[in-house]
C-alpha cells in the first residue's frame, strides 16, 4: 500500500501535469465551457480506485492533482480515513463521499507547552515535549489570551529536535508567560482562499474523547473556511468535534444545505465573522456544546430556512454585532438550555437591524422563545409560532429589550406563561 501511495503520488507531481497548471483551464474567463469546466475525476479508497490510501495524505494527493488541473472532483469510497492533517481544499474541485460510509476521523491530540516565545510573525515554535509532533501534522498554536483570531493553525514542515517549522507564521505574539502551547488541532476539512469547492456526501467524526483542547470556530471547525467565496457544503456529517460543527470565516456566498451537525463542544452551525449573504438551509444542528446556529459579526443578507436547532447548550439561534438585513424562517427551535433565539446586546452602530423572523417554530427552550436585546431595530416577527407545551421552561414567549427600537409582532402564536414582556414601557 505504502508503495502504492509514493507511486501515485510521484504521478502527480510530474512536470507534464504541472505545466498544465498554466494554460488555459486556469484563466477566470476561458476560451469555451469546456475549458471553464475541467472534466477530471479521481477515486480514492482502500481497494480498487486511482489513490490507494488510508489517511489524509491518499485525500489531499487526489484534491491536489484535481486542482493543479483546473478542478473537477475527488470522488472518497466508503471506508474511515485516519487524519493527521486537515484536508486543504483547493478552487473548483468537489470532494465527495458515500455518505455516512466515508468517515475522516481525527486522530488523537498531542499536545505541548511551548519552551520558547513564538513570536509575531514567526513560522516556527520550540516544544517542552515534541513527542507526537511528526513532520506533516496539523498543529494549533495559541495562548491564553492569544486564541480566535490571534491563533493559528499550520501543518509541521521540518523538524530539529523540539524545534518545528510551520506552514503559517504567528498571529501574534504567543508567550511562554501567557500558557503558550501547541496542540496536534485542526480543521478536518479546510479551505483558506479558495473559490468554488464543493464538500458532499461525507462524514467528520472529530474523536472528541482523544481530543480534549477544545478550539473556537475562528480559526477550526469539523468543517472550516476561511475567505472561502461561493463554496457549498452539502448533504455532511460532523459528529464529535472539540469545537464548532461547520464553521466558515470571512466567506461570502458560501452555502450549507442538507447537514447534520451534533455533539460538538462548541456551535453548531456557525457563519462567521464577515461573511456576506450566506444560505443555511435544511440543517440540523443537535446537542452541541454552545449556540445551535451563531450568527457571528457582520454576517450580512443571509438567509437561514428550514433548520432543526435542538438541545444545544447555549441558544438555539444567536444574532448580534453588525448581523443586519438577514431573513429566518422556517426553522424549528427546540428544548435548547439558554433560550430560543437571542438579539444580542450590542449598541445601536453594531446592533443586528433589520431581521425578518418569520414562519418559525420555537418551542420549550429555558426562560423565553425570542429575546430581542440590544438597540436593535427593524424587527418583524411575525407568522410563529412559539410555545410551551407544558413543560414550564419557556416562561415567556417574546421578550423585548430596554433598548430596543421598532419591532412589529404580526400574526404569531404565542403559548407562555406570559405571552410578551415589553422592558422599554418601563423606562
Amino acid at each position: 500500500m505504502r508503495n502504492a501511495i509514493v507511486m501515485t503520488i510521484s504521478l502527480l507531481l510530474s512536470p507534464i501535469m504541472l505545466a498544465v497548471q498554466a494554460d488555459d483551464t486556469a484563466r477566470k474567463y476561458p476560451e469555451n465551457e469546456y475549458l471553464a469546466r475541467p472534466a477530471i475525476r479521481i477515486t480514492v479508497g482502500h481497494r480498487d480506485s486511482d489513490i490507494i490510501g488510508q489517511d489524509n495524505r491518499a485525500l489531499q494527493a487526489a484534491v491536489d492533482y484535481v486542482g493543479n488541473l483546473g478542478g473537477g472532483l475527488v470522488e472518497i469510497g466508503a471506508g474511515e480515513y485516519l487524519m493527521r492533517d486537515s484536508l486543504h481544499l483547493r478552487s473548483r474541485v468537489t470532494v465527495r463521499g458515500a455518505g455516512d460510509k466515508t468517515v475522516l476521523k481525527k486522530d488523537r491530540e498531542y499536545r505541548s507547552l511551548l519552551a520558547a516565545d513564538g513570536d509575531f510573525g514567526e513560522a516556527a515554535i520550540t516544544l517542552q515535549d515534541p513527542e507526537g509532533f511528526a513532520v506533516g501534522r496539523g498543529v494549533y498554536v495559541a495562548s491564553r489570551t492569544q486564541r480566535n483570531f490571534l491563533g493559528v493553525c499550520a501543518t509541521i514542515l521540518n523538524e530539529r529536535s523540539n524545534y518545528l517549522t510551520l506552514s503559517r507564521p504567528m498571529n501574534a505574539d504567543i508567550l511562554i508567560a501567557d500558557g503558550g502551547f501547541a496542540a496536534t488541532v485542526f480543521p478536518v476539512i479546510s479551505g483558506y482562499h479558495v473559490e468554488d469547492a464543493r464538500v458532499e456526501n461525507l462524514t467528520v467524526n472529530g474523536n472528541r474523547v482523544e481530543n480534549p483542547t477544545q478550539v473556537d470556530g475562528c480559526r477550526t471547525a469539523g468543517i472550516f473556511l476561511y475567505r472561502g467565496d461561493h463554496c457549498v457544503i452539502s448533504n455532511c456529517f460532523v459528529r464529535d468535534y472539540s469545537g464548532d460543527g461547520i464553521s466558515f470565516q470571512q466567506s461570502n456566498d458560501v452555502t450549507v444545505e442538507r447537514c447534520v451537525v451534533e455533539r460538538c463542544a462548541g456551535f453548531g452551525l456557525h457563519p462567521g465573522s464577515g461573511s456576506q449573504r450566506p444560505t443555511v438551509k435544511n440543517c440540523r444542528a443537535i446537542d452541541n456544546g454552545e449556540d445551535g446556529f451563531f450568527f457571528c459579526w457582520r454576517v450580512r443578507g443571509g438567509l437561514a430556512e428550514g433548520n432543526w436547532l435542538e438541545n444545544n447548550g447555549g441558544y438555539g439561534m444567536s444574532i448580534g454585532h453588525k448581523d443586519s438585513d438577514n431573513v429566518v424562517r422556517k426553522n424549528t427551535i427546540v428544548s435548547n438550555k439558554r433560550g430560543g433565539v437571542y438579539w444580542r446586546a450590542e449598541s445601536e452602530p453594531m446592533a443586528a437591524h433589520r431581521i425578518t423572523f418569520e414562519n418559525n417554530t420555537v418551542r420549550d427552550n429555558e426562560g423565553w422563545g425570542l429575546y430581542v436585546d440590544g438597540a436593535t431595530h427593524g424587527t418583524l416577527i411575525r407568522n410563529n409560532v412559539i410555545e410551551d407545551t407544558g413543560a414550564g421552561r419557556q416562561q415567556t414567549g417574546v421578550r423585548i429589550g430596554k433598548q430596543a427600537g421598532e419591532v412589529v409582532l404580526e400574526s404569531n402564536s404565542i403559548k407562555a406563561n406570559r405571552r410578551t414582556l415589553d422592558e422599554r414601557a418601563k423606562q
